[in-house]
């Protein structure tokens, strides 16, 4: 909590609300303070950033954290700057001890405005994820469309008349005892009006009443929670290079250093993101390319990180490992167990994991890999008598342990195979797919469940929580109304990406950069080409930089 004091700047306003953002040594820029030796806290934790996630921490987690930070702020002087200039204006807010009467602007207090400012920073993080980030992950229209849907309804602003029937259709169905009815139907009628403000619009809103205030919530059958599948398929170290090429803004073109990112881990990370500077290293991240989500791709700094604190000789972790060992744990099925759980084919050899369409060197590299599985997990003779599931059917008969060869059959131990490894395997992949197939069907079912279950994304989306000026800031990417891309983007009129609208309120320098750029989690350089293209080529003012070399 040391980071909600007050920046003490001499203005009454700015305390509280604000989180607190210090000048670095050498520099007018602010960033979050530091955690010291003599904090309550973990000494492996000592002289890096005050957050609420300080393990496993990199440059990439303190360019977040206080970007994050710094919008926080943002949102606070834009709400501090409409009260001065309407004081006595309804702002929104009302305590649920009396709703009724309004909340001024001048009447909202410092604690009051730094938790609707959270609201609004989760919210925001919430759109990012889904409607930017995941559809460059899933790079093509169906995807699109889905997340956006997911979001802002399929009719978007349109068809209010019809958004609204989807939506009084959705409270009904919520409503049933009938479980096929609140759970099944619930979701497909809620694609219409969107799970994000589902609810929020309806009239003499009662706070507290649980009725009004859960109206849009639908936990599916069973309370909140994050299944351990949702973990497994969220493993995506392979995402992340060991090296990043450092670049500054003044000279995007231009690699100046490779950056070891173990180097910049816990601790390290501080002097990295204060002595070069926001801005370098949004562009620097901006401008990575990531890993392939595929076998034999993950960086070699996961696999021997060292962690001080660890009671072992050596003190080094192996993050891969540990992916599988918790897996299992946990009680994670194999993957194909796994995948018939989630009504996917079950797969019977590791030659499954080959695809016979791919290019001949994509093809020889997948069968170096099936090979290499076949030595770890092995074979056995099979026993057409021994039941492994009855979670699918096989010939019209529950799956046997020669997965419908003939009993006695030398098969391939598919089994054994850990869901981890398994989905890293899966060769083919639709059109922009960075994900496989299994992952593909537990994360779409999840993503759009942390929507459905959150009463802050759904019927309590509503200025009694987040002010006036909050809803509009999430709605419209912040506080100046909605913007347009000058161009459709693959056929759509293409609001400025809520990612896109944060970098440029607050890494200002960014700005000429950020000109280029649709979608921030698309490299910056690259040319995006025509509809939903995949090549890599850059764009005209970006052909010297060496990544487009490679």
């Amino acid at each position: 909590m040391r980071h909600w004091i007050a920046d003490w700047e001499g203005n009454l306003w700015s305390t509280a609300a604000k989180l607190q953002l210090v000048a670095a040594p050498g520099t007018a820029e602010k960033f979050l303070p530091l955690l010291a030796a003599t904090d309550p806290m973990l000494p492996d934790w000592a002289g890096q950033e005050a957050t609420g996630f300080p393990d496993n921490y990199t440059v990439g987690t303190s360019f977040y954290s206080n970007l994050f930070a710094r919008e926080h702020n943002s949102f606070v002087d834009a709400f501090r700057k409409q009260a001065a200039a309407t004081p006595g204006a309804d702002s929104g807010l009302r305590n649920p001890a009396n709703p009724s009467r309004k909340i001024t602007y001048a009447e909202v207090t410092p604690e009051e405005l730094f938790q609707a400012a959270r609201l609004v920073v989760s919210a925001e993080i919430a759109k990012v994820h889904t409607i930017e980030w995941t559809p460059q992950l899933l790079y093509n229209e169906p995807l699109y469309v889905g997340m956006n849907g997911n979001w802002n309804g399929l009719f978007g602003g349109d068809h209010q008349l019809l958004t609204k029937i989807l939506r009084d259709i959705v409270v009904h169905k919520g409503k049933s005892a009938d479980p096929r009815h609140a759970n099944e139907w619930y979701s497909v009628f809620a694609s219409g009006p969107g799970i994000f403000g589902l609810g929020s619009t309806q009239r003499n809103y009662n706070l507290n009443d649980p009725e009004n205030l859960n109206q849009g919530v639908n936990h599916f059958g069973s309370a909140f929670n994050f299944p351990e599948e949702f973990v497994t398929v969220y493993r995506l170290h392979s995402l992340v290079p060991d090296l990043l090429e450092y670049r500054t803004f003044d000279q995007p073109n231009r690699i100046a250093k490779k950056v070891p990112v173990v180097e910049t881990f816990r601790a390290k990370a501080t002097p990295a993101v204060r002595e070069a500077g926001l801005a370098n290293w949004g562009l620097t991240m901006g401008r990575q390319r990531l890993g392939l989500l595929t076998l034999g791709n993950a960086p070699q700094f996961l696999q021997n990180l060292r962690v001080e604190r660890l009671q072992s000789g050596t003190k080094q972790l192996d993050v891969l490992a540990l992916d599988i060992m918790r897996d299992r744990q946990h009680g994670v099925p194999r993957l194909n167990e796994f995948r018939r759980q989630y009504g996917l084919r079950t797969l019977t050899s590791f030659d499954d994991f080959v695809d016979p369409n791919a290019a001949p060197a994509a093809k020889a590299q997948q069968q170096k890999m099936v090979t290499a599985m076949r030595e770890i997990y092995g074979q056995h003779t099979c026993d057409a008598s021994k039941i492994i599931s009855t979670a699918q059917r096989i010939n019209g008969k529950y799956v046997d342990d020669c997965l419908g060869k003939p009993n006695g059959t030398v098969i391939d131990n598919i089994e054994d195979v850990d869901t981890v490894v398994g989905w890293h395997a899966e060769p083919v992949r639709p059109h922009g797919y960075a994900i496989s197939e299994t992952q593909f069907v537990v994360f779409i079912l999840n993503a759009s469940r942390r929507l459905f279950s959150d009463r802050f994304l759904t019927s309590g989306f509503r200025p009694e929580f987040y002010t006036t000026l909050g809803v509009k800031w999430v709605n419209d990417n912040g506080p100046t109304g909605p913007q347009f891309e000058p161009q459709l983007v693959n056929g759509h009129k293409y609001p400025v990406s809520p990612m896109k609208r944060i970098l440029l309120r607050n890494t200002p320098e960014l700005a000429g950069e950020l000109s280029h750029v649709i979608n921030a989690f698309d490299p910056w350089a690259r040319d995006r080409g025509q509809y939903y293209s995949l090549e890599w080529k850059p764009r005209p003012d970006a052909k010297s930089d060496p990544a487009f070399a490679q």
